[in-house]
């Protein structure tokens, strides 16, 4: 065991994913799930061989697995990306029926004290392990979010999982590695779940909006893959809120249930940034905003991926770039819209002056 914790499988590298076979990921949860059931459960991976991406890290862990060499584990990526999916579906073939006995599910950014460590994960862990049947007798400590615990919380877990390796794995899943204490990081096999790509993604939504018998539009699937922004998760949400708004499922209809400002929109606030003046600027993107009821950290965002396809000397480009982050920063810390707005004309008022002074 303790030749493959220390072995060069801890990786911090993305895997890029590999071509899945066209049945992966196609199973459903329960063929009796009520309608109100969130997609993102009823459609949840049930084995590993049903995740639909990240297939170096999905059967490396299968290997270990089969191999009864399974590590301690620290998943970590943006949301969405199938690190809980996995561990569960680990979880499910070690123990089959029986994994509910087995494991012990906790969501961190809820119990995050060290209380917790002490009381359930160090009881959990040190009680008699039976098999009940399944194929391995060691018990599984899933702690989901764990990125939001303690220090102090983190290091009396780190005595913990030495103290009770024999009987009991631990799998640590979290968004952000760096928040995770160096002496828990070294204990723990790595993988990184990157954002999914956009085949994956469209492949798994046309598999639900077939078992689902849903009419989208070529256009609206593509809305629904560009917003999820490789967040699984956030792909089905967005395909179930907008079915349920709209009979069908169109470009306009996800982004008018997301909120989110069109592609449309977005070109026609940057020509206006970019051509008219700062009053002019000013009025017409405050009454798009208010007509179409979009918030300004929405179109900052946007007319921020829309300047890197506009032409323009690096120098600029960069200003340009950070000034855009400094006025989503201020709005995501709850400055007002209006001065907000104000800065951002203003730095696209600069950043003209800019072109116009380069052309000469």
């Amino acid at each position: 065991m303790a030749e493959t914790m220390n072995s060069p499988m801890e990786i911090d590298e993305g895997f890029l994913p590999s071509k899945s076979p066209t049945n992966k990921g196609k199973s459903v949860i329960s063929e009796v799930s009520s309608k109100s059931t969130p997609w993102v459960e009823k459609y949840r991976p049930q084995s590993l061989a049903d995740v639909a991406a990240h297939r170096d890290i999905v059967d490396t862990i299968d290997r270990l697995t089969n191999e009864n060499k399974l590590p301690h584990l620290l998943l970590y990526g943006p949301p969405g990306t199938g690190k809980t999916s996995t561990i569960l579906a680990v979880a499910r073939k070690l123990y089959g029926s029986h994994y509910q006995n087995m494991i012990l599910e906790l969501n961190a950014s809820d119990d995050r004290g060290i209380d917790v460590v002490r009381q359930q994960i160090q009881d959990f862990a040190s009680t008699q392990s039976f098999s009940f049947g399944a194929k391995s007798s060691v018990k599984l400590v899933l702690l989901d979010e764990a990125d939001a615990m303690t220090k102090d919380a983190q290091f009396a877990l780190r005595r913990v999982i030495e103290k009770y390796t024999k009987s009991t794995r631990f799998s640590l899943i979290c968004n952000h590695v760096n928040k995770i204490i160096p002496a828990l990081q070294s204990r723990c096999t790595r993988f990184r779940f990157a954002p999914l790509d956009a085949t994956h993604v469209t492949e798994r939504l046309q598999y639900v909006i077939k078992a689902e018998g849903l009419d989208v539009t070529e256009s609206g699937l593509a809305a629904l893959v560009r917003l999820s922004n490789g967040d699984m998760r956030k792909a089905l949400n967005i395909l179930q809120s907008t079915q349920m708004a709209s009979p069908h499922v169109t470009e306009d209809a996800v982004y008018l249930c997301t909120g989110n400002p069109m592609p449309k929109d977005i070109e026609q606030i940057s020509s206006w940034l970019l051509n008219e003046s700062f009053a002019t600027s000013f009025g017409c993107i405050s009454n798009m905003k208010m007509r179409k009821g979009l918030a300004l950290v929405d179109i900052v965002r946007e007319v921020t991926m829309f300047v890197f396809k506009i032409k323009m000397p690096a120098d600029v480009r960069v200003k340009l770039i950070n000034d855009l982050a400094d006025i989503e920063y201020r709005l995501s810390s709850g400055c007002n819209d209006k001065l907000q707005l104000g800065a951002l004309v203003t730095c696209f008022t600069y950043a003209r002056a800019s072109l116009v002074a380069a052309a000469k």
